[in-house]
């Protein structure tokens, strides 16, 4: 019951980031010379009335706050305007956000069970020539930008033709078995997710090893190496639920720049998720959409950083007894 308390209030206290998020954006982008419907009055497609309809709802004819006002009033009622194209807004985020969490949570799968265990051998074998040699490849992972790294592989997917150059299926998709449409889309995946993976596990890797070599030290370590338990025991057992805990922390804000690195590795591979929606979506001064993919996105950020408290709540008894 306590830790259903503490989620409860960490929701609660989501609510205020969402609106000072909502606030910020929206000022920002009203606060432009741009035309909010300028997209839709130029587009043929798109009749006056949905033009007249859009004006009003958002209120573009009353003071900046009264415009923020009917914004909210509307979001929260579900109805997100139309964009530039005359689509239905919350469409283009159904089919956006799934692709999204897809590449994200494959990533960040990959990165721990790939990163937690290397940087416990690395703390374990501490100045060998394994650490050393991991210790190079991290550097270079932290140091090449996640948009240059991208370009490079797509140039490479060019040449070469083994990897689909953009996108999450091929064009024949919908004629494909169950299998065929599983290895077209893992396909696709594999260059986007090579390089949010290769980041995102050089930070993850270096952290877990800190941590590690600092729990290593701690007293309580060389007690019970003293004691006369194996090592495998003192590591696993003693060592490693302490120095973890730290990692789960880390979860909601690796969860936070995936989604950030996400969006230029997305655009570079034209993939269809939310980072690249939003990006295209200030490029046209969209503000239906730019508003509703910024929220979208800062919900994720919130529950991913819900889920590590929860996941912390569970691994740790003195959070548990504080909560």
């Amino acid at each position: 019951m306590d830790a259903l308390k503490y989620i409860i209030k960490r929701i609660m206290q989501a609510i205020p980031l969402l609106i000072a998020v909502s606030l910020i954006s929206f000022f920002i982008i009203r606060l432009s010379p741009v035309d909010p419907l300028a997209e839709l009055k130029l587009n043929p497609s798109i009749s006056p009335e949905t033009v007249r309809i859009e004006s009003q709802r958002l209120g573009l004819d009353k003071p900046i706050i009264v415009q923020y006002g009917k914004w909210a009033k509307s979001f929260v009622k579900g109805d997100l305007g139309v964009t530039s194209t005359g689509e239905k807004v919350s469409q283009k985020l159904k089919e956006r956000i799934p692709n999204t969490l897809l590449l994200t949570s494959i990533v960040i799968l990959l990165t721990w069970f790939v990163g937690v265990p290397l940087g416990i051998i690395a703390a374990v074998r501490w100045k060998t020539s394994f650490d050393r040699i991991l210790t190079v490849f991290t550097s270079i992972g932290m140091a090449i930008p996640s948009f240059f790294f991208a370009v490079l592989l797509l140039m490479f997917a060019v040449k070469t033709g083994w990897f689909p150059i953009g996108g999450l299926t091929s064009p024949n998709f919908s004629d494909m078995s169950a299998g065929r449409k599983f290895l077209d889309i893992a396909h696709h995946l594999v260059l986007p997710v090579f390089v949010l993976f290769t980041i995102s596990l050089a930070g993850l890797q270096r952290q877990m090893r800190a941590n590690m070599l600092d729990v290593l030290d701690s007293d309580y370590v060389k007690f019970a190496r003293a004691k006369g338990l194996s090592e495998n025991i003192v590591i696993y057992k003693h060592a490693l639920r302490n120095a973890v805990n730290p990692m789960i922390t880390l979860l909601g804000f690796e969860f936070a720049g995936l989604l950030s690195g996400a969006a230029l590795t997305e655009y570079v591979f034209q993939y269809p998720g939310l980072g690249r929606l939003i990006l295209e979506a200030v490029l046209k001064s969209d503000i239906n959409l730019v508003m509703a993919s910024l929220m979208m996105g800062a919900i994720m950020l919130i529950a991913g950083n819900l889920i590590a408290d929860i996941l912390l709540i569970i691994t740790d008894p003195r959070i548990r007894s504080k909560s």
